[in-house]
């Protein structure tokens, strides 16, 4: 299976975790090899990042993917056929080429992604591994990247519920991923049977977590402190927290409309919230504080706080490597979230990977909250060597499909491999190969 010229691909039609349609494609290979990939889709989105091909109307809420779908069995695979998928940058050039606008909005960013990372997967099994061995090449270690696993969703995720997007945890002290995992289990079950004491509990939010009925933002984090404790851990030492504001969902005109707390602060009032979060709580990373627009509330914080938290970038630079150099270059952020889908292909992906590595930032790729059992961006952590992993909740067959993919690799690497822990989360250390 050494001939790795594509023969063809095919795109269908799947549903993702919200019974939402969304993309998948094959890729086949002369040499008889293949490679499947699908494509997840956001709730909250940053305006820059890639956008999806829909069919719009009233069929299926308008989301229906049939246009994106024939794009794949149509212009995509005409396009792609003989060309050599060992090659990645090449096949998504010819991808972006073919699309011809900014944001991937005539073919589809769902399309080109779901391509994309199928001729990837296609690439690495002719060559007879593991898309994380494939990417890691003769490299004589691997990092096993830290899990950031939300026991609280919030915002887009659970109907607004709370205004905060993520309420999460880290175990920087875990001996390996798969301790790091035990660990979550104990806080995320101490989780539910607090919130099933107090009648807290609404349901399950779109990435696993508990759907929470809290009286204010910050009633969450004390929630989290009390399962942190009930699961037999002290909060700043074994288990941290882990915050996604995604902020740009409730800012509005220069303000942050805090629904929940009844309160609208401007961007120095944010700043004096969250940093008396930080001041009270074990927080050790924190993404997107401030809205996308808000670039210089951003520089701001990071200044005050940079040197003793994650500041990671989502909406604000969409893993667009342009997007992160210039966020270097003005002291904003000092991490930075990696979606494929928000790229469009994988080599844009890994570009805003390496442009973080240069910037000696911190990144962590991570999923959708729609998603499904595709587990490309977990090789993609272990292979780039990313330092941390997101994917949701410890809970929802979606997700723990990634974590349970993240056990297996670990396992097969063995003594090579190296568990990212507490040093992934501090500025500058990015890890390189």
């Amino acid at each position: 299976m050494n001939d790795t010229r594509i023969l063809g691909v095919h795109g269908r039609r799947v549903w993702d975790s919200r019974g939402r349609p969304t993309v998948e494609a094959e890729a086949r290979l002369t040499g008889g090899a293949a490679g499947r990939a699908i494509a997840p889709a956001g709730a909250s989105t940053g305006s820059g990042e890639a956008i999806e091909l829909r069919d719009g109307g009233t069929r299926l809420g308008g989301r229906d993917v049939q246009r994106a779908v024939a794009a794949i069995n149509g212009e995509i695979a005409a396009a792609l056929t003989g060309r050599d998928a060992a090659d990645q940058a090449a096949i998504d050039r010819a991808l972006i080429d073919l699309d011809g606008t900014p944001q991937k909005r005539r073919l589809g960013g769902n399309a080109l992604v779901a391509v994309s990372m199928a001729a990837l997967h296609a690439a690495a099994n002719a060559a007879g591994r593991p898309l994380y061995a494939h990417l890691l090449g003769d490299a004589a270690s691997a990092v096993m990247p830290l899990p950031e696993i939300q026991i609280f969703g919030g915002g887009a995720h659970a109907g607004r519920r709370v205004d905060i997007q993520d309420f999460m945890i880290v175990a920087p002290e875990a001996r390996n991923f798969d301790q790091a995992l035990e660990w979550t289990a104990e806080v995320y079950r101490a989780a539910g049977e607090l919130m099933a004491e107090r009648g807290l509990m609404q349901g399950v939010a779109d990435e696993g977590g508990f759907w929470p009925a809290f009286d204010s933002n910050e009633a969450a984090l004390d929630m989290l402190i009390r399962a942190i404790e009930r699961a037999g851990f002290t909060p700043g030492q074994e288990i941290a927290i882990s915050l996604d504001i995604a902020a740009s969902e409730f800012h509005e005109n220069g303000l942050y409309r805090l629904a929940r707390d009844g309160r609208t602060l401007d961007s120095d009032g944010m700043a004096e919230m969250l940093i008396g979060w930080l001041d009270k709580y074990p927080i050790v990373s924190i993404e997107d504080p401030f809205g996308e627009d808000d670039a210089e509330g951003l520089r701001r914080f990071t200044a005050a706080v940079g040197d003793r938290v994650q500041i990671v970038g989502d909406d604000f630079l969409v893993t667009n490597a342009e997007r992160v150099k210039n966020a270097a270059a003005i002291g904003a952020c000092n991490a930075v979230l990696v979606k494929p889908n928000q790229a469009g292909t994988v080599t844009e992906t890994k570009a805003a990977l390496d442009a973080a590595r240069s910037a000696g930032w911190g990144a962590i790729v991570s999923a959708r909250s729609g998603e499904t059992e595709d587990v490309t961006i977990v090789h993609l952590a272990v292979g780039w060597g990313a330092g941390q992993l997101k994917v949701g909740s410890f809970a929802r067959s979606e997700r723990m499909a990634k974590w349970n993919e993240a056990l297996r690799i670990e396992e097969a690497l063995g003594s090579r491999a190296r568990f990212a822990g507490k040093a992934s989360l501090k500025p500058g250390s990015a890890t390189r190969r």
